[in-house]
Protein backbone atom coordinates (compact mmCIF):
# COMPACT_ATOMS: atom_id res chain seq x y z
CA UNK A 1 0.00 0.00 0.00
CA UNK A 2 3.01 2.45 0.39
CA UNK A 3 4.26 2.02 -2.77
CA UNK A 4 0.61 2.59 -4.14
CA UNK A 5 1.00 6.17 -2.36
CA UNK A 6 4.47 7.05 -3.05
CA UNK A 7 4.05 6.72 -6.60
CA UNK A 8 0.77 8.17 -7.01
CA UNK A 9 0.16 11.22 -8.41
CA UNK A 10 0.62 12.75 -4.42
CA UNK A 11 3.51 11.38 -4.05
CA UNK A 12 5.17 11.45 -6.62
CA UNK A 13 4.54 15.49 -6.37
CA UNK A 14 6.24 15.22 -2.97
CA UNK A 15 9.30 13.11 -3.88
CA UNK A 16 10.09 15.70 -6.44
CA UNK A 17 9.60 18.80 -3.75
CA UNK A 18 11.79 17.00 -1.75
CA UNK A 19 13.83 15.14 -4.24
CA UNK A 20 13.94 17.62 -7.09
CA UNK A 21 13.33 14.33 -9.56
CA UNK A 22 10.98 11.89 -10.33
CA UNK A 23 11.63 8.31 -9.86
CA UNK A 24 9.10 5.24 -10.16
CA UNK A 25 11.39 2.14 -8.93
CA UNK A 26 10.12 -0.22 -6.29
CA UNK A 27 12.99 -1.64 -5.02
CA UNK A 28 15.72 0.68 -4.40
CA UNK A 29 18.92 0.47 -6.99
CA UNK A 30 22.48 0.37 -5.31
CA UNK A 31 24.25 3.40 -5.43
CA UNK A 32 27.11 3.90 -8.50
CA UNK A 33 30.18 6.29 -8.29
CA UNK A 34 29.84 8.27 -11.76
CA UNK A 35 33.40 6.55 -12.68
CA UNK A 36 31.86 2.99 -12.72
CA UNK A 37 31.62 1.88 -16.40
CA UNK A 38 28.56 -0.41 -17.98
CA UNK A 39 30.86 -3.72 -16.82
CA UNK A 40 29.71 -2.50 -12.88
CA UNK A 41 25.85 -2.90 -14.08
CA UNK A 42 24.62 -6.53 -13.89
CA UNK A 43 23.55 -7.51 -17.42
CA UNK A 44 20.53 -9.01 -18.12
CA UNK A 45 17.98 -10.44 -21.42
CA UNK A 46 17.52 -8.62 -24.21
CA UNK A 47 16.19 -5.29 -24.36
CA UNK A 48 13.40 -6.44 -27.20
CA UNK A 49 11.93 -8.73 -24.50
CA UNK A 50 8.79 -7.96 -22.49
CA UNK A 51 11.01 -8.45 -19.69
CA UNK A 52 13.82 -6.54 -21.23
CA UNK A 53 17.34 -6.25 -20.06
CA UNK A 54 18.52 -4.33 -17.34
CA UNK A 55 21.48 -2.79 -20.13
CA UNK A 56 22.27 -3.29 -24.06
CA UNK A 57 24.69 -1.42 -25.97
CA UNK A 58 22.92 -0.38 -28.91
CA UNK A 59 24.49 2.34 -31.59
CA UNK A 60 26.32 3.82 -28.90
CA UNK A 61 23.84 3.92 -26.43
CA UNK A 62 23.36 1.61 -23.22
CA UNK A 63 19.63 0.87 -22.93
CA UNK A 64 17.66 0.52 -19.52
CA UNK A 65 15.54 -1.84 -19.32
CA UNK A 66 14.05 -4.30 -16.33
CA UNK A 67 16.49 -6.31 -13.78
CA UNK A 68 15.30 -9.24 -15.23
CA UNK A 69 11.90 -10.73 -15.87
CA UNK A 70 10.84 -10.74 -11.98
CA UNK A 71 11.50 -7.19 -11.27
CA UNK A 72 9.12 -5.77 -8.80
CA UNK A 73 9.15 -2.37 -10.69
CA UNK A 74 7.46 -3.93 -13.66
CA UNK A 75 4.14 -3.49 -13.29
CA UNK A 76 3.21 -6.95 -14.67
CA UNK A 77 4.91 -8.18 -11.67
CA UNK A 78 3.05 -5.56 -8.96
CA UNK A 79 1.42 -8.00 -6.42
CA UNK A 80 -2.78 -9.36 -7.32
CA UNK A 81 -3.90 -6.76 -4.41
CA UNK A 82 -2.61 -3.61 -6.36
CA UNK A 83 -3.71 -4.63 -9.71
CA UNK A 84 -7.33 -4.95 -8.38
CA UNK A 85 -7.10 -1.52 -6.28
CA UNK A 86 -6.33 0.28 -9.50
CA UNK A 87 -8.53 -1.55 -11.78
CA UNK A 88 -11.42 -0.71 -8.85
CA UNK A 89 -10.73 2.86 -9.00
CA UNK A 90 -9.89 2.83 -12.52
CA UNK A 91 -13.94 1.35 -12.76
CA UNK A 92 -15.26 3.42 -10.68
CA UNK A 93 -14.18 6.98 -11.86
CA UNK A 94 -15.05 5.59 -15.68
CA UNK A 95 -18.76 4.92 -13.88
CA UNK A 96 -18.52 8.64 -12.27
CA UNK A 97 -17.36 9.68 -15.88
CA UNK A 98 -20.21 8.17 -17.88
CA UNK A 99 -22.70 9.01 -15.08
CA UNK A 100 -22.10 12.44 -15.69
CA UNK A 101 -23.49 12.18 -19.21
CA UNK A 102 -26.79 11.28 -18.77
CA UNK A 103 -27.28 12.35 -14.75
CA UNK A 104 -28.18 15.88 -16.37
CA UNK A 105 -31.26 14.51 -18.44
CA UNK A 106 -33.63 14.71 -14.95
CA UNK A 107 -32.81 18.19 -15.01
CA UNK A 108 -33.44 18.60 -19.03
CA UNK A 109 -37.13 19.63 -18.19
CA UNK A 110 -36.47 22.22 -15.92
CA UNK A 111 -33.36 23.96 -17.75
CA UNK A 112 -36.10 24.45 -20.98
CA UNK A 113 -38.21 26.27 -18.32
CA UNK A 114 -35.99 28.36 -16.84
CA UNK A 115 -34.07 29.28 -19.94
CA UNK A 116 -37.35 29.21 -22.13
CA UNK A 117 -35.45 26.64 -24.77
CA UNK A 118 -37.03 23.95 -27.51
CA UNK A 119 -36.43 20.45 -26.40
CA UNK A 120 -33.63 19.57 -28.72
CA UNK A 121 -31.97 22.61 -27.27
CA UNK A 122 -32.60 21.68 -23.59
CA UNK A 123 -31.15 18.32 -25.25
CA UNK A 124 -27.84 19.83 -25.71
CA UNK A 125 -26.52 19.25 -22.50
CA UNK A 126 -26.22 15.67 -23.03
CA UNK A 127 -24.94 15.58 -26.66
CA UNK A 128 -22.67 18.12 -26.14
CA UNK A 129 -21.25 16.29 -22.82
CA UNK A 130 -20.71 12.85 -24.97
CA UNK A 131 -19.54 15.38 -27.91
CA UNK A 132 -17.18 16.38 -25.32
CA UNK A 133 -15.34 13.49 -24.11
CA UNK A 134 -15.55 11.87 -28.10
CA UNK A 135 -12.71 15.08 -29.14
CA UNK A 136 -11.33 15.05 -26.03
CA UNK A 137 -10.24 11.05 -26.73
CA UNK A 138 -8.58 12.13 -29.57
CA UNK A 139 -6.19 14.82 -28.51
CA UNK A 140 -5.60 12.89 -25.02
CA UNK A 141 -4.82 9.58 -25.87
CA UNK A 142 -1.55 10.18 -27.48
CA UNK A 143 -0.39 12.16 -24.46
CA UNK A 144 -0.32 9.58 -22.01
CA UNK A 145 1.81 7.65 -24.70
CA UNK A 146 4.77 10.09 -24.52
CA UNK A 147 7.28 8.50 -22.14
CA UNK A 148 8.22 11.88 -20.10
CA UNK A 149 4.70 12.18 -19.46
CA UNK A 150 2.69 8.16 -18.49
CA UNK A 151 -0.55 7.99 -17.82
CA UNK A 152 -0.73 9.55 -14.07
CA UNK A 153 -0.72 13.53 -15.19
CA UNK A 154 -3.70 13.34 -17.63
CA UNK A 155 -5.86 11.83 -14.81
CA UNK A 156 -4.21 14.02 -12.09
CA UNK A 157 -5.11 17.51 -14.37
CA UNK A 158 -8.19 16.66 -15.87
CA UNK A 159 -10.08 15.11 -13.23
CA UNK A 160 -9.08 17.75 -11.07
CA UNK A 161 -10.68 20.57 -13.72
CA UNK A 162 -13.46 17.97 -14.06
CA UNK A 163 -14.43 18.20 -10.58
CA UNK A 164 -14.03 21.96 -10.37
CA UNK A 165 -16.09 22.63 -13.49
CA UNK A 166 -19.53 20.91 -11.72
CA UNK A 167 -19.35 24.21 -9.59
CA UNK A 168 -20.28 26.85 -11.99
CA UNK A 169 -21.99 24.23 -13.90
CA UNK A 170 -24.53 24.24 -10.86
CA UNK A 171 -24.50 28.10 -9.97
CA UNK A 172 -24.58 29.61 -13.86
CA UNK A 173 -27.19 31.89 -14.40
CA UNK A 174 -27.93 31.79 -18.39
CA UNK A 175 -28.31 28.70 -21.08
CA UNK A 176 -25.29 29.09 -23.14
CA UNK A 177 -23.00 29.25 -20.32
CA UNK A 178 -24.61 26.20 -19.02
CA UNK A 179 -24.13 24.40 -22.11
CA UNK A 180 -19.80 25.54 -22.77
CA UNK A 181 -19.66 23.82 -19.07
CA UNK A 182 -21.40 20.69 -20.30
CA UNK A 183 -19.22 20.72 -23.14
CA UNK A 184 -15.86 21.27 -20.71
CA UNK A 185 -17.04 19.07 -18.48
CA UNK A 186 -16.92 16.04 -21.01
CA UNK A 187 -13.67 17.47 -22.46
CA UNK A 188 -11.96 16.62 -19.60
CA UNK A 189 -13.83 13.09 -18.63
CA UNK A 190 -12.01 11.96 -21.78
CA UNK A 191 -8.90 11.14 -20.58
CA UNK A 192 -10.18 8.49 -18.15
CA UNK A 193 -11.84 6.68 -21.29
CA UNK A 194 -8.91 7.28 -23.61
CA UNK A 195 -6.52 6.10 -21.26
CA UNK A 196 -8.18 3.58 -19.05
CA UNK A 197 -7.20 0.32 -21.35
CA UNK A 198 -4.01 1.23 -21.50
CA UNK A 199 -4.01 1.61 -17.85
CA UNK A 200 -5.20 -1.92 -17.72
CA UNK A 201 -2.89 -3.32 -20.24
CA UNK A 202 -0.07 -1.88 -18.22
CA UNK A 203 -0.54 -4.14 -15.38
CA UNK A 204 -2.44 -7.27 -16.06
CA UNK A 205 -0.34 -10.09 -18.37
CA UNK A 206 -2.38 -10.65 -22.11
CA UNK A 207 -4.30 -14.06 -20.49
CA UNK A 208 -5.91 -11.52 -17.42
CA UNK A 209 -6.14 -8.62 -20.03
CA UNK A 210 -9.65 -9.62 -21.57
CA UNK A 211 -11.20 -10.25 -18.27
CA UNK A 212 -10.46 -7.02 -16.59
CA UNK A 213 -11.33 -4.79 -19.74
CA UNK A 214 -14.48 -7.42 -19.74
CA UNK A 215 -14.97 -5.94 -16.43
CA UNK A 216 -13.95 -2.29 -17.20
CA UNK A 217 -16.86 -2.40 -20.06
CA UNK A 218 -19.52 -3.74 -17.95
CA UNK A 219 -19.12 -1.07 -15.68
CA UNK A 220 -18.94 2.02 -18.98
CA UNK A 221 -22.26 0.15 -19.66
CA UNK A 222 -23.92 0.64 -16.78
CA UNK A 223 -22.50 4.52 -16.12
CA UNK A 224 -25.24 5.81 -18.41
CA UNK A 225 -28.18 3.86 -17.68
CA UNK A 226 -27.84 4.57 -13.65
CA UNK A 227 -27.85 8.50 -14.27
CA UNK A 228 -31.52 9.28 -14.10
CA UNK A 229 -32.24 6.80 -11.55
CA UNK A 230 -29.32 8.80 -9.02
CA UNK A 231 -30.82 11.69 -9.76
CA UNK A 232 -34.40 11.87 -10.73
CA UNK A 233 -35.51 12.23 -7.02
CA UNK A 234 -33.30 14.60 -5.86
CA UNK A 235 -34.16 16.93 -8.68
CA UNK A 236 -37.70 16.58 -8.12
CA UNK A 237 -36.82 17.79 -4.72
CA UNK A 238 -33.66 19.79 -4.38
CA UNK A 239 -34.20 21.51 -8.25
CA UNK A 240 -32.18 21.19 -11.34
CA UNK A 241 -29.41 22.47 -10.29
CA UNK A 242 -28.63 19.65 -7.96
CA UNK A 243 -27.92 16.92 -10.80
CA UNK A 244 -24.42 19.07 -11.20
CA UNK A 245 -23.78 18.67 -7.27
CA UNK A 246 -24.29 15.09 -7.67
CA UNK A 247 -22.03 14.63 -10.08
CA UNK A 248 -19.33 16.09 -8.18
CA UNK A 249 -20.19 14.28 -5.10
CA UNK A 250 -20.00 11.21 -7.03
CA UNK A 251 -16.82 12.07 -8.71
CA UNK A 252 -14.98 14.17 -5.57
CA UNK A 253 -14.21 11.08 -3.74
CA UNK A 254 -13.22 8.71 -6.51
CA UNK A 255 -10.82 11.48 -7.55
CA UNK A 256 -8.85 11.97 -4.61
CA UNK A 257 -8.48 8.19 -4.08
CA UNK A 258 -6.98 7.71 -7.42
CA UNK A 259 -4.62 10.82 -6.57
CA UNK A 260 -3.65 8.84 -3.44
CA UNK A 261 -3.73 5.20 -5.02
CA UNK A 262 -3.18 4.98 -8.56
CA UNK A 263 0.60 4.59 -8.96
CA UNK A 264 2.36 5.51 -12.47
CA UNK A 265 1.86 2.46 -14.47
CA UNK A 266 3.07 2.69 -17.73
CA UNK A 267 6.45 0.79 -18.43
CA UNK A 268 7.92 3.19 -20.87
CA UNK A 269 7.68 5.93 -18.46
CA UNK A 270 9.36 4.14 -15.44
CA UNK A 271 12.09 3.03 -17.25
CA UNK A 272 12.69 6.52 -19.07
CA UNK A 273 13.40 8.04 -15.11
CA UNK A 274 15.25 4.76 -14.21
CA UNK A 275 17.40 5.86 -17.13
CA UNK A 276 17.65 9.40 -15.92
CA UNK A 277 18.50 8.95 -12.38
CA UNK A 278 21.21 6.31 -13.50
CA UNK A 279 22.74 9.41 -15.76
CA UNK A 280 22.50 11.25 -12.48
CA UNK A 281 24.05 8.60 -10.81
CA UNK A 282 27.21 7.42 -12.87
CA UNK A 283 27.65 10.36 -14.87
CA UNK A 284 26.80 8.27 -18.40
CA UNK A 285 25.38 10.39 -20.94
CA UNK A 286 25.43 7.54 -23.30
CA UNK A 287 22.40 5.69 -20.51
CA UNK A 288 18.98 5.67 -21.64
CA UNK A 289 15.73 3.57 -22.37
CA UNK A 290 14.80 2.49 -25.43
CA UNK A 291 11.32 4.54 -25.02
CA UNK A 292 13.53 7.54 -24.84
CA UNK A 293 15.64 6.78 -27.62
CA UNK A 294 12.28 6.80 -29.79
CA UNK A 295 11.15 10.03 -28.09
CA UNK A 296 14.35 12.05 -29.32
CA UNK A 297 13.53 12.33 -32.58
CA UNK A 298 9.87 12.86 -32.20
CA UNK A 299 8.21 15.75 -33.00
CA UNK A 300 4.99 17.67 -32.75
CA UNK A 301 3.54 17.02 -35.99
CA UNK A 302 4.25 13.74 -35.82
CA UNK A 303 2.27 13.20 -33.12
CA UNK A 304 -0.58 15.99 -34.15
CA UNK A 305 -0.39 13.96 -37.20
CA UNK A 306 -0.84 10.27 -35.58
CA UNK A 307 -4.06 11.86 -33.53
CA UNK A 308 -5.72 14.07 -35.96
CA UNK A 309 -5.35 12.43 -39.49
CA UNK A 310 -3.90 8.86 -38.93
CA UNK A 311 -6.75 7.26 -37.51
CA UNK A 312 -9.51 8.68 -40.40
CA UNK A 313 -6.53 7.94 -42.70
CA UNK A 314 -6.82 3.61 -41.74
CA UNK A 315 -10.41 4.29 -41.84
CA UNK A 316 -10.50 5.78 -45.61
CA UNK A 317 -8.42 2.86 -46.80
CA UNK A 318 -9.39 -0.38 -44.80
CA UNK A 319 -13.11 -1.27 -45.22
CA UNK A 320 -12.82 -3.61 -42.60
CA UNK A 321 -11.76 -0.52 -39.78
CA UNK A 322 -14.28 1.68 -41.47
CA UNK A 323 -17.02 -0.62 -40.65
CA UNK A 324 -16.38 -1.69 -37.13
CA UNK A 325 -16.53 2.44 -36.98
CA UNK A 326 -19.74 2.60 -38.11
CA UNK A 327 -20.95 -0.36 -36.06
CA UNK A 328 -19.82 0.89 -32.55
CA UNK A 329 -21.12 4.16 -33.59
CA UNK A 330 -24.26 2.94 -34.51
CA UNK A 331 -24.80 0.72 -31.37
CA UNK A 332 -23.73 3.79 -28.83
CA UNK A 333 -26.08 6.24 -30.74
CA UNK A 334 -28.72 3.50 -30.49
CA UNK A 335 -28.17 3.78 -26.92
CA UNK A 336 -28.52 6.79 -26.53
CA UNK A 337 -31.60 7.15 -29.05
CA UNK A 338 -33.04 5.27 -25.35
CA UNK A 339 -33.13 8.87 -23.60
CA UNK A 340 -35.23 10.64 -26.18
CA UNK A 341 -37.63 7.18 -26.75
CA UNK A 342 -38.35 5.87 -23.15
CA UNK A 343 -39.99 9.19 -21.98
CA UNK A 344 -42.43 9.13 -25.35
CA UNK A 345 -43.20 5.46 -24.32
CA UNK A 346 -43.79 4.96 -20.61
CA UNK A 347 -45.56 8.13 -19.36
CA UNK A 348 -47.80 8.18 -22.37
CA UNK A 349 -48.67 4.69 -22.74
CA UNK A 350 -48.68 3.57 -19.24
CA UNK A 351 -48.27 6.50 -16.85
CA UNK A 352 -45.54 6.19 -15.61
CA UNK A 353 -44.10 8.76 -13.47
CA UNK A 354 -40.97 10.69 -14.72
CA UNK A 355 -39.24 9.31 -11.67
CA UNK A 356 -40.83 5.52 -12.65
CA UNK A 357 -39.23 6.00 -16.16
CA UNK A 358 -35.86 6.43 -15.08
CA UNK A 359 -36.00 3.54 -13.00
CA UNK A 360 -36.54 1.95 -16.37
CA UNK A 361 -33.04 1.78 -17.40
CA UNK A 362 -31.70 -0.04 -14.26
CA UNK A 363 -32.89 -2.82 -16.59
CA UNK A 364 -29.48 -2.08 -18.24
CA UNK A 365 -27.28 -3.24 -15.20
CA UNK A 366 -28.89 -6.86 -14.60
CA UNK A 367 -28.32 -7.24 -19.05
CA UNK A 368 -24.75 -5.85 -18.25
CA UNK A 369 -23.56 -8.34 -15.75
CA UNK A 370 -25.50 -11.54 -17.51
CA UNK A 371 -23.45 -10.53 -20.69
CA UNK A 372 -20.06 -9.84 -18.69
CA UNK A 373 -20.22 -13.35 -16.86
CA UNK A 374 -21.23 -14.99 -19.83
CA UNK A 375 -18.65 -13.36 -21.62
CA UNK A 376 -15.96 -14.68 -19.13
CA UNK A 377 -17.13 -18.02 -19.25
CA UNK A 378 -16.50 -17.78 -22.95
CA UNK A 379 -12.90 -16.30 -22.28
CA UNK A 380 -12.42 -19.25 -19.69
CA UNK A 381 -13.36 -22.42 -21.03
CA UNK A 382 -13.03 -21.65 -25.06
CA UNK A 383 -10.88 -19.30 -26.01
CA UNK A 384 -7.70 -19.38 -23.91
CA UNK A 385 -7.43 -23.08 -23.94
CA UNK A 386 -7.66 -23.14 -27.43
CA UNK A 387 -5.04 -20.12 -27.68
CA UNK A 388 -2.72 -22.02 -25.62
CA UNK A 389 -3.09 -25.39 -27.60
CA UNK A 390 -2.65 -23.37 -30.33
CA UNK A 391 -6.11 -24.67 -32.11
CA UNK A 392 -7.80 -21.34 -31.93
CA UNK A 393 -7.32 -20.74 -35.62
CA UNK A 394 -8.06 -17.33 -37.61
CA UNK A 395 -7.97 -14.42 -35.83
CA UNK A 396 -11.18 -13.48 -37.19
CA UNK A 397 -12.73 -16.36 -34.72
CA UNK A 398 -12.53 -13.30 -32.29
CA UNK A 399 -15.32 -11.68 -33.76
CA UNK A 400 -17.60 -14.78 -32.87
CA UNK A 401 -19.05 -13.03 -29.78
CA UNK A 402 -20.10 -10.58 -31.52
CA UNK A 403 -21.79 -12.29 -34.51
CA UNK A 404 -23.88 -14.28 -32.75
CA UNK A 405 -24.70 -11.34 -30.65
CA UNK A 406 -25.92 -9.12 -33.36
CA UNK A 407 -29.02 -10.51 -34.32
CA UNK A 408 -29.73 -10.07 -30.45
CA UNK A 409 -29.82 -6.43 -30.91
CA UNK A 410 -32.36 -7.11 -33.66
CA UNK A 411 -34.35 -8.68 -31.59
CA UNK A 412 -34.43 -6.50 -28.88
CA UNK A 413 -34.77 -3.65 -30.79
CA UNK A 414 -37.32 -4.81 -32.79
CA UNK A 415 -39.22 -6.03 -29.91
CA UNK A 416 -39.10 -2.74 -27.91
CA UNK A 417 -40.77 -1.17 -31.24
CA UNK A 418 -43.51 -3.28 -31.96
CA UNK A 419 -44.44 -3.85 -28.41
CA UNK A 420 -44.36 -0.51 -26.74
CA UNK A 421 -48.08 0.00 -26.79
CA UNK A 422 -51.05 0.20 -24.45
CA UNK A 423 -52.49 -3.28 -25.06
CA UNK A 424 -48.63 -4.72 -24.28
CA UNK A 425 -47.49 -5.07 -20.77
CA UNK A 426 -44.32 -2.65 -20.00
CA UNK A 427 -42.07 -5.12 -18.91
CA UNK A 428 -42.23 -6.53 -22.72
CA UNK A 429 -40.01 -3.54 -24.27
CA UNK A 430 -38.27 -3.11 -20.94
CA UNK A 431 -37.07 -6.98 -22.02
CA UNK A 432 -36.14 -5.59 -25.46
CA UNK A 433 -34.18 -2.66 -24.17
CA UNK A 434 -32.22 -5.13 -21.85
CA UNK A 435 -32.05 -7.23 -24.93
CA UNK A 436 -30.13 -4.91 -26.99
CA UNK A 437 -27.52 -4.02 -24.25
CA UNK A 438 -26.74 -7.38 -23.78
CA UNK A 439 -26.29 -8.02 -27.90
CA UNK A 440 -24.46 -3.97 -27.77
CA UNK A 441 -21.86 -5.61 -24.87
CA UNK A 442 -20.87 -8.29 -26.73
CA UNK A 443 -20.48 -6.35 -29.69
CA UNK A 444 -17.79 -3.94 -28.24
CA UNK A 445 -15.76 -6.89 -26.61
CA UNK A 446 -15.43 -8.52 -30.01
CA UNK A 447 -14.04 -4.77 -31.61
CA UNK A 448 -11.59 -4.46 -28.54
CA UNK A 449 -10.34 -7.88 -29.05
CA UNK A 450 -10.38 -8.19 -32.78
CA UNK A 451 -8.55 -4.94 -33.53
CA UNK A 452 -5.60 -4.97 -31.14
CA UNK A 453 -4.43 -8.57 -33.01
CA UNK A 454 -4.89 -7.78 -36.30
CA UNK A 455 -3.64 -3.93 -36.32
CA UNK A 456 -1.32 -3.86 -33.37
CA UNK A 457 1.13 -0.69 -34.51
CA UNK A 458 -2.47 1.48 -35.23
CA UNK A 459 -4.58 0.19 -32.52
CA UNK A 460 -4.03 3.40 -30.14
CA UNK A 461 -5.00 5.77 -33.41
CA UNK A 462 -7.84 3.12 -34.45
CA UNK A 463 -9.71 3.36 -30.98
CA UNK A 464 -9.31 7.18 -30.77
CA UNK A 465 -11.23 7.34 -34.03
CA UNK A 466 -13.66 4.42 -33.44
CA UNK A 467 -14.15 7.26 -29.53
CA UNK A 468 -14.86 10.26 -31.64
CA UNK A 469 -17.22 8.23 -34.20
CA UNK A 470 -19.28 6.94 -31.01
CA UNK A 471 -19.40 10.12 -29.60
CA UNK A 472 -20.61 11.75 -32.48
CA UNK A 473 -23.27 9.11 -33.62
CA UNK A 474 -24.56 9.44 -29.72
CA UNK A 475 -24.79 13.35 -30.45
CA UNK A 476 -26.50 12.79 -33.40
CA UNK A 477 -28.97 9.92 -32.19
CA UNK A 478 -29.07 12.42 -28.76
CA UNK A 479 -30.76 15.83 -31.59
CA UNK A 480 -32.40 13.67 -33.73
CA UNK A 481 -34.05 10.73 -32.54
CA UNK A 482 -37.21 12.85 -30.56
CA UNK A 483 -38.07 14.52 -33.64
CA UNK A 484 -37.72 11.05 -35.78
CA UNK A 485 -40.12 9.54 -32.82
CA UNK A 486 -42.38 12.44 -32.92
CA UNK A 487 -42.89 12.25 -36.77
CA UNK A 488 -42.98 8.59 -37.65
CA UNK A 489 -43.44 7.44 -34.18
CA UNK A 490 -41.94 4.93 -31.77
CA UNK A 491 -42.61 1.51 -33.90
CA UNK A 492 -41.05 3.38 -37.37
CA UNK A 493 -38.51 5.24 -35.90
CA UNK A 494 -36.87 1.94 -33.89
CA UNK A 495 -37.77 -0.25 -36.72
CA UNK A 496 -35.28 2.28 -38.49
CA UNK A 497 -32.68 1.85 -35.82
CA UNK A 498 -33.07 -1.84 -36.02
CA UNK A 499 -32.79 -2.13 -39.83
CA UNK A 500 -29.53 -0.18 -39.74
CA UNK A 501 -28.49 -3.06 -37.05
CA UNK A 502 -29.76 -5.98 -39.74
CA UNK A 503 -27.04 -4.65 -42.41
CA UNK A 504 -24.21 -4.22 -39.50
CA UNK A 505 -25.38 -7.93 -38.83
CA UNK A 506 -24.32 -8.89 -42.35
CA UNK A 507 -21.51 -7.01 -42.45
CA UNK A 508 -20.16 -8.54 -39.48
CA UNK A 509 -20.80 -12.08 -41.39
CA UNK A 510 -19.07 -10.53 -44.12
CA UNK A 511 -16.07 -9.77 -41.62
CA UNK A 512 -15.89 -12.91 -40.08
CA UNK A 513 -16.11 -15.01 -43.62
CA UNK A 514 -13.71 -12.81 -45.67
CA UNK A 515 -11.51 -11.02 -42.85
CA UNK A 516 -8.42 -12.80 -43.41
CA UNK A 517 -8.71 -11.73 -47.28
CA UNK A 518 -8.64 -8.07 -46.48
CA UNK A 519 -6.21 -8.42 -44.05
CA UNK A 520 -3.82 -10.09 -46.88
CA UNK A 521 -4.72 -7.19 -48.69
CA UNK A 522 -4.26 -3.88 -46.31
CA UNK A 523 -1.49 -2.06 -45.88
CA UNK A 524 -1.58 -1.98 -41.78
CA UNK A 525 -3.07 -4.82 -41.12
CA UNK A 526 -1.08 -8.33 -39.97
CA UNK A 527 -1.38 -11.38 -41.80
Amino acid sequence: MSYLFRHSSVGTALHYIRHRNLDFSRSKAKALSPSSSTDDIPAAIPADSVLGAELKLEQSATLVGWDGPNDPSNPQNWPMRDKVLMTTLIGLYTFAVYVGSSIYTPSQEAVQEVFHKSHVEGSLGLALYVLGYGIGCLLFSPISEIPAVGRNPPYAISGFLFVILCIPTALVENYEGLMVLRFLLGFMASPCLATAGASLADIWTMAQFPFAVALWAATATMGPALGPTLSTYAVRDLGWRFSSWELMIIAGPVYVLMLCMLPESSAPTILYYKAKRLREETGNQNLMSDAEKKQKNLKASSLLFDALIKPWEINALDPAILFTTIYMGLCYGTYYSFFESLPLVYPVMYGFSAESTGLVFLVVAPAGLLAFTVHCIYLKYRVFPRMMSGTFGELENHLLPGLFASPIICIGLFMFAWTARPSVHWIVPTLGLGFTIFGTYFVAQSVLLYIPNIYPRYAASIFSANSLSRSLFAFAAILFARPMFVSIDIDGGVSLLAGFMVLCTIGMWVLFQFGKGMRERSRFAVV
